[in-house]
């Protein structure tokens, strides 16, 4: 099937008030903008010097959403075009991007990233020091960032009961967190659910979802 027929059948099951961000990392810009020409603006990329590639080589009317873990001393590569950092786990990393911003006289959108997933291996701020963060004056102080929802990632498990359970859990905290409202904090994003669990995840509150592999394929990682 082409990259095309995916995007349109997915976006068929998508309701309105749903955003869907195309997973683009390791694909390479030919398949971006077959993408980019059935419709497709929001692209999202794990790897910060890729995105800040295909950045300078697509059209710029694209946002783009960096979906993985970030580094701090990356976030000068994407300060200038990224318009959503999905990952954000930390002040530390809260106080770099709107230091970036700064220098670009930049807004960027920001969502905290909470830990849902019962492993390991997933970043993420536990709920309650969201909540203090959120209410901080040091964060009330970062006039270069936008705190615009949440995100979370499901534990990798094939146990649909367990991933229901904690879109719940993320959905729970954005509606414990959504009432502060500050002037650098706005609440209503709720990022959550890839292309195996998007339809679930949308059932359990997703307003944005992150589909990859259902439209452009399997991936490459040996590129």
């Amino acid at each position: 099937m082409s990259i095309k027929h995916n995007l349109d059948t997915i976006k068929q099951t998508l309701p309105e008030h749903v955003t869907l961000v195309a997973v683009s990392k390791t694909k390479p810009v030919s398949d971006l903008m077959e993408a980019y020409n059935a419709g497709q603006r929001i692209f999202g990329e794990n790897k910060i010097q890729e995105m800040a590639d295909k950045y300078q080589e697509m059209p710029k009317d694209i946002k783009w959403h960096m979906i993985g873990h970030v580094q701090r001393n990356k976030v000068k590569y994407m300060a200038e075009f990224v318009d959503l950092i999905h990952g954000v786990d930390s002040l530390k990393l809260l106080k770099e991007i709107n230091k970036q911003a700064i220098k670009h006289d930049r807004i960027i959108n920001c969502l905290l990233q909470i830990k849902i997933a019962e492993e390991d291996s997933k970043f993420g701020m536990r709920i309650k020091d969201a909540e203090e963060l959120l209410l901080s004056e040091t964060v009330s102080e970062l006039k270069n960032i936008n705190i615009v929802g949440l995100m979370g990632m499901a534990t990798f498990t094939d146990n649909k009961d367990q991933i229901k359970e904690e879109f719940l859990r993320l959905k729970s905290a954005f509606e414990d967190l959504k009432d502060i409202q500050t002037s650098n904090c706005n609440l209503q994003t709720i990022s959550m659910g890839m292309s195996g669990d998007y339809k679930l995840a949308i059932e359990c509150g997703s307003t944005m979802v992150r589909v990859g592999s259902s439209i452009f394929g399997a991936r490459n990682y040996n590129n």
